[in-house]
């Protein structure tokens, strides 16, 4: 196991790597859930800067080898859209058999929402980029589920905690979640990247529960 000191460094390292990026904008954004945000995060640029996309698909690996215990589960899905990306890699990574799930159910051919070989009581992994309200993740997770996968447990970059953690624990799946976004808006501001004002914007977002 890694001591806390190798893990806020790791953290740390995520950070500076999505501050370089420029994967944060503020400004008035509608999410994918319909809410309303001051503040955008785009992780789906990452997969354009191949040594950025490596490190963090490393991070994705080592969090769940140190973290979540890689016996807990037997495939990993991925979860539409920018999930897919990251799940496929990290999959790659630890040598697990990977899985996508689809927005939709095909009209056509075996006419699934989960693709790949799922087999009734495997424990599935879901993987997503990140996490606002959680129903993405929620649906995701009945789809397994309706083809007879078991799903436990689920793991994203980011956190922006706004529910998500606590909608997913409703439905009997733990949140593994590599960064909080108060770790980052305040990482960010330590070293002068953003101004106070941005880092109450953010924080604001936080959902007290």
């Amino acid at each position: 196991m890694k001591t806390e000191k190798l893990i806020q460094n790791r953290k740390d390292q995520m950070a500076n790597i999505l501050l370089k990026l420029d994967v944060i904008d503020f400004g008035v954004f509608k999410l994918s859930s319909g809410k309303e945000s001051p503040y955008y995060i785009d992780l789906r640029v990452i997969p354009s800067f191949p040594d950025a996309f490596r490190e963090i698909c490393d991070f994705y690996a080592e969090y769940l080898t140190d973290s979540a215990g890689l016996k807990n589960f037997d495939r990993i899905a991925g979860v539409p859209v920018a999930g897919i990306i990251f799940a496929s890699q990290v999959a790659y990574n630890l040598k697990k058999p990977f899985l996508f799930v689809r927005k939709g159910v095909l009209l056509h051919g075996r006419e699934r929402r989960v693709e790949g070989v799922l087999a009734s009581g495997d424990r599935v992994l879901l993987v997503d980029d990140l996490i606002t309200t959680g129903l993405t993740l929620k649906e995701a997770a009945e789809a397994v589920r309706a083809e007879g996968g078991v799903v436990n447990d689920a793991v994203v970059l980011l956190d922006r905690e706004e529910g998500g953690k606590q909608l997913l624990e409703k439905s009997g799946i733990k949140l593994h979640a590599l960064l909080k976004i108060n770790e980052i808006a305040n990482a960010l501001y330590e070293i002068g990247a953003i101004d106070q004002e941005s880092l109450k914007t953010i924080l604001k977002q936080i959902k007290k529960l």
